[in-house]
């Protein structure tokens, strides 16, 4: 192993060295302090400990092309940014956009609290409008510093960013979370991470390059968009959001795992093993995150007509009975064959079950779903469907004869065309999966939505009912839950027991938190089947 210094895939200076006790000595001794990653069997540092390291080294160490480039530019630091109050006059938010719309006051105020940090975390509810407000902010920043305005957003979500930047006389360089940059301009960037829970797994290939860029020296400002930035319930889904926008919490990952995630050593197959999935601490996890994490509800900030939640059982013929039970038995059995093949793990069962129970649910639940939908329809009403399975929501178009179909499948460009149409009273109908339908389209034409079965997170579930419960809605929007046997009931628990972690973590004044294990309530539902 040759000894090297390089610039790592989050951002961060790696030290590449064999062992040497002398030189392991003085990498401890740096400041900022380091650490040991033993997954990449070297030394991590941030870039302010370079001119340390340097000096310690010795010149013993060869400085890596890319590195020795952000350390020119470390050392070349852009010109400070003018006055917060100047920022704000030059974001013009009092006056109307090109397209004759007005920003509202929630967005204005969104803007000055974007202004006054270099990272921050919008996480309004949907619907608030976080695009306009991000860009207003960043027409400031253009205006007063020369800035490029570089956007991270899902592809599909392209054509929505481009048209309000237009409204607000922007040029975006826009990327998707497939293909993030390796740089950016040098003239400095406002940094825009739209839908940042595509970020929440730190050992996923676009949480580094965002960490990459967020630390990036010709950076002004990380601003990061999500309506669901803890989507799972799990505060160490929070941490490389922190760690982008560079808050102190985030700068001991252990310390930070111990406090809030419960993190711990245990023993699994004569290995020891970090876990850091767990939640604790929420209140105060909340109060130190609540000045660079920006969390309104739409009640906070709107008067928009209420939104209510049925819920519908489901009760199968006894043919229907028979035939769901036969169908899961031989997807039990099949997974269990596998299993003694050693093609898919035996510990995995209970949850390969409860996957394939709630696909096989959804489809029992389809009949039900077509008689609710043709009653709502012969009312006038518009509705929209979410389901987590291609499979369903193709059966529910074919047996209704009518509806417009929006999955994965639908090219990426069709997509808003199929949106429009719907939106424009051409189908009262439109049936979509929570990944693709559920992800940045307003369908506030719809009075109804029936969630066919919940996603595993509260976030998608509230994400695809707000797609209609959004300005400009003409009246009061009803969520439909269908919920056929122990398997729904379990989902829905299951999401009632993440709101409230994400409640604690984001909202002030709850005080208990009722806690769940998964495996304990699915081996309940399976007793009770």
């Amino acid at each position: 192993m040759r000894c090297l210094l390089r610039l790592g895939t989050t951002g961060r200076i790696e030290v590449i060295s064999p062992y040497d006790a002398v030189t392991q000595a003085q990498l401890r001794g740096v400041r900022p302090r380091g650490c040991w990653d033993g997954s990449r069997r070297c030394w991590v540092f941030p870039l302010e400990a370079a001119n340390a390291l340097q000096q310690v080294l010795a010149g013993r160490f060869p400085i890596e092309p890319t590195l020795e480039r952000w350390l020119q530019w470390f050392q070349q630091p852009l010109p400070p940014l003018p006055p917060h109050r100047q920022l704000v006059a030059a974001a013009g938010l009092d006056q109307p956009l090109e397209d004759g719309r007005s920003l509202f006051a929630h967005q204005r105020a969104a803007a000055r609290w974007l202004l006054a940090r270099r990272g921050a975390v919008l996480a309004d509810a949907m619907g608030l409008g976080k695009t306009l407000s991000a860009l207003a902010a960043a027409r400031a920043m253009v205006r007063q510093a020369d800035c490029r305005v570089v956007v991270l957003a899902p592809v599909g979500l392209h054509d929505h960013w481009r048209r309000e930047a237009l409204a607000l006389g922007l040029h975006l360089e826009l990327h998707s979370w497939a293909r993030l940059p390796e740089e950016l301009p040098l003239a400095g960037t406002v940094l825009i991470a739209d839908e940042a829970h595509f970020a929440q797994n730190l050992a996923a290939a676009r949480s580094q390059g965002l960490l990459r860029l967020a630390r990036h020296p010709r950076l002004r400002a990380c601003w990061l968009l999500t309506g669901t930035p803890m989507k799972n319930g799990r505060p160490v889904q929070l941490f490389p959001l922190l760690a982008a926008i560079d808050h102190p919490l985030a700068r001991d990952q252990r310390r930070y795992e111990e406090l809030f995630c419960q993190g711990h050593w245990t023993e699994r197959q004569g290995r020891r093993l970090w876990q850091a999935g767990g939640a604790s601490n929420l209140g105060e996890l909340q109060r130190l995150i609540r000045p660079l994490v920006l969390h309104r509800r739409k009640q906070d900030c709107l008067d928009l007509p209420p939104k209510h939640r049925q819920f519908h059982p489901v009760v199968l013929t006894p043919e229907q009975a028979r035939g769901f039970d036969h169908r899961l038995e031989r997807t039990v059995e099949a997974y269990r064959r596998r299993a003694a093949r050693g093609e898919v793990r035996r510990d995995a069962e209970v949850l390969a079950v409860l996957t394939a129970l709630r696909q096989i649910s959804s489809d029992y639940k389809c009949p039900a779903a077509a008689a609710l939908l043709q009653s709502l329809m012969a009312q006038g009403e518009a509705v929209v469907v979410f389901t987590a399975f291609v499979s369903s929501a193709r059966q529910l178009v074919r047996h209704l004869g009518l509806g417009a179909l929006l999955t994965g499948r639908v090219p990426v460009a069709e997509r808003q065309v199929r949106v429009d149409q719907f939106q424009a009273g051409q189908s009262p109908l439109l049936v979509a999966t929570y990944g693709t339908g559920g992800l940045g389209f307003t369908l506030h034409r719809a009075s109804h939505v029936v969630l066919l079965e919940r996603p595993w997170t509260p976030g998608d579930a509230e994400q695809a009912e707000d797609r209609c419960h959004r300005i400009g809605m003409g009246g009061g929007l009803t969520s439909h839950w269908l919920q056929l046997g122990v398997a729904d009931q379990l989902v829905d628990s299951l999401i009632a027991s993440k709101a409230e972690r994400i409640a604690l973590a984001l909202h002030r004044g709850e005080q208990v938190l009722r806690r769940r294990a998964l495996p304990a309530m699915v081996r309940e539902m399976l007793g009770a089947w």
